[in-house]
C-alpha cells in the first residue's frame, strides 16, 4: 500500500433547495478545478430566513485531496 499525501482547502457552497445540495454543489465545481478529490469535513452551516422560512443554505468545508 503506497503512502499518501493530502492538501486541504476551504470552500464554501450554497444553494437554496438543502444543505446537501449546497455540499454537492460546492464539491463538483471544486472537482472542475482540483484533481483526486478524496473527503470533506463540514465546518459550519449557515442559512438564510425570509417571512419565516428557510431561503438559502450556505455550508463551509475542508475538501481533502492526494498531491501528485
Amino acid at each position: 500500500m503506497s503512502e499518501h499525501v493530502y492538501k486541504s482547502v476551504e470552500l464554501t457552497g450554497s444553494s437554496k433547495t438543502s444543505s446537501d445540495d449546497a455540499i454537492r454543489c460546492a464539491i463538483e465545481r471544486a472537482s472542475k478545478t482540483i484533481r483526486d478529490i478524496r473527503r470533506f469535513q463540514v465546518i459550519e452551516t449557515r442559512g438564510h430566513v425570509e417571512d419565516g422560512k428557510v431561503a438559502h443554505w450556505q455550508v463551509t468545508l475542508k475538501v481533502g485531496f492526494t498531491l501528485e
